[in-house]
């Protein structure tokens, strides 16, 4: 059977950017579980041009544990690859590509642990899930957890395999990214007072939300399991104007909390929209009557902080033969699985570090210790009636 190394490198060769489909890397999966026996089910988007893939090893019935992977990566372009981004290339113990770190290695490590999950007797189910758009506000999931929801055969943990350096993760902030649409009035700049001047009043906008941000900061609203401790508000793309002898009539920005799970980053787009509506809005409304500003979610995902004493930290603490738990910056799908009631843990070979960025790599050191996770996990379910 092929190892982790040799799936990774076929993996890697499916560009699954997440503008691109994903079915043929998708198919690549089906087949080969299909050639081990485990059948497969396909969870398409409207379009049909991507899809989840939920298998299921073991048991029938609730309980035991899903492995959860997303398929697509990020876009190369810009980026200067001193190796081919889509090649498996290895040099001194390092294995680089686009999605060898985030998160094909961990995917291959699943795929190449299939046999050894078949060849025992496991006591508890194990699920396997692929899915697709997770790099661009984990929407292919959505899917894949609705029908895990109202399921009687719901898996109790998830295991979502992320580069954390195979370090132990119970949590990471959730996101909310919004854009705001400022209309306003043109006039010759000569004649500035009978315009609404839509970049003026966005302006006010982004320092309100610099404001906001500066509240959460507080001592009493810090968190410090988590880097940075508060959640962060910040406007990351502004566009608007024609020419500097007119007043802009239209300019729109966008910006993201990142929120602690504590936290709602709801409450930061709601406070946005009451000072627009009852400081901004009527200022602007005085000069004309059409002016309007208008907000709207671009994605979301929930934050996630598993308990230490929970039964899934307990287990991710005797995979990983450490209870040093921490959290990571980036966000995952997993405060969506646990939202329906699957608690989940964060742990997988590679780094963020070097995740999204050119040259790209997993060691075949994270790999081998991911492998070796694995085989826990194999004994744990095989294990679990006797506990």
């Amino acid at each position: 059977m092929l190892d982790s190394r040799a799936l990774l490198e076929q993996l890697i060769a499916f560009d699954t950017t997440s503008r691109e489909s994903n079915l043929a890397l998708i198919e690549f999966i089906r087949a080969y579980l299909a050639d081990l026996g485990v059948a497969s089910e396909l969870l398409f988007n409207a379009e049909r041009t991507k899809a989840n893939l939920h298998a299921r090893l073991g048991p029938a019935g609730p309980g035991g544990v899903m492995l959860s992977g997303h398929s697509d990566v990020v876009p190369v372009d810009g980026q200067a690859w001193s190796v081919p981004a889509f090649q498996l290339s290895e040099r001194d113990g390092k294995l680089y590509g686009r999605g060898t770190a985030d998160m094909k290695g961990y995917i291959a490590c699943v795929l190449a642990a299939v046999p050894a999950f078949l060849a025992q007797p496991l006591r508890l189910p194990l699920h396997i899930a692929i899915s697709y758009d997770e790099e661009i506000g984990c929407l292919g999931v959505r899917s894949l957890i609705e029908q895990l929801r109202a399921s009687p055969d719901r898996p109790a943990i998830c295991l979502i395999g992320e580069p954390t350096e195979m370090r132990p993760v119970l949590g990471h902030k959730g996101k909310l990214a919004m854009r705001c649409e400022v209309h306003g009035a043109a006039c010759h700049s000569a004649y500035a007072p009978q315009g609404v001047n839509a970049i003026e009043y966005a302006a006010k906008l982004i320092g309100r939300l610099g404001e906001i941000g500066t509240r959460l900061t507080a001592a009493e609203r810090q968190d410090a399991r988590f880097d940075p401790p508060f959640s962060t508000v910040q406007t990351g793309v502004i566009s608007g104007g024609r020419a500097l002898n007119i007043v802009p009539a239209e300019c729109r920005f966008d910006f993201e909390v990142r929120a602690l799970p504590a936290d709602d980053p709801r409450q930061v787009a709601s406070e946005l929209r009451d000072y627009a509506e009852a400081e901004l809005l009527p200022r602007m409304r005085a000069v004309s009557a059409a002016s309007d500003i208008r907000f709207s979610e671009l994605s979301s995902y929930p934050g996630l902080l598993t308990e230490p004493g929970s039964e899934a930290a307990r287990l991710l603490g005797l995979l990983c033969d450490s209870e040093d738990f921490s959290t990571v910056a980036f966000g995952t799908e997993g405060g969506l699985f646990d939202e329906a009631g699957i608690a989940t843990v964060i742990c997988g070979p590679g780094s963020m570090d070097q995740g999204h960025k050119p040259d790209e790599f997993v060691s075949l050191e994270q790999l081998a210790q991911c492998d070796a996770l694995l085989m826990r996990l194999c004994k744990w379910l095989q294990d679990s009636a006797e506990r």
